[in-house]
């Protein structure tokens, strides 16, 4: 699949239709994390193996599900787009790009967790979170923000190199360093791929 951020083209939402469904997305997204939150305890019994969910603070009790109830939906395909949409403008970075780096992280789960402890819809390490400055890694706005703010970052240090910025999100700079390019880890490069050249899964 062609992307318009290969060649520099940019996806720009109107800006009146991007806030006011921004504005829609964030009520919804607020009113379904308190949910998650509330009601997260175990394993999503579903999901890839790469995820997990954290069970709900501790200040909020333990709440079982309610029947038939997701533990932790994926955002819809407009969510991921229009909470992406001010994030992308910010940052110059194409909406299609970030959705699909969001897609590939997590699913598109704002509550998802790794096993190395990568948080949120972009999956922030805590260290990564705390440079950037997020207060809550499980905040959509926030982590996406602080997300694309990380991507920019890798744009800038390989000039403008979306294959190398890519690259380092999956793996780290200091790998897309040492090897000079893409790092022949067949994690990174299928991680490349689905993000690049077709629809991630």
């Amino acid at each position: 699949m062609a992307l318009g951020f290969l060649t520099g083209a940019c996806k720009c939402l109107p800006a009146q239709d991007s806030v006011a469904r921004q504005q829609a997305s964030i009520a919804a997204m607020q009113e379904s994390i308190a949910k998650q939150r509330s009601s997260v305890q175990k394993q999503l019994g579903q999901s890839s193996e790469s995820f997990f969910v954290l069970p709900p603070p501790a200040h909020m009790g333990a709440m079982a599900p309610g029947a038939g109830e997701p533990e932790c939906p994926p955002l819809s395909d407009a969510e991921a787009e229009s909470l992406a949409g001010g994030a992308a403008t910010r940052e110059g970075l194409d909406v299609e790009l970030l959705v699909n780096v969001m897609r590939q992280e997590s699913g598109l789960r704002p509550c998802a967790v790794s096993a190395k402890g990568a948080m949120g819809l972009m999956q922030l390490m805590p260290s990564t979170a705390q440079q950037l400055g997020v207060k809550d890694s499980f905040d959509p706005m926030e982590n996406i923000a602080a997300g694309a703010r990380y991507l920019r970052e890798l744009l800038s240090r390989y000039n403008g190199d979306v294959f190398k910025a890519v690259s380092a999100y999956n793996a780290g700079p200091a790998r897309v360093d040492a090897a000079e390019g893409i790092p022949q880890i067949p994690e990174t490069l299928d991680y490349v791929n689905r993000i690049l050249y077709q629809d991630p899964q």
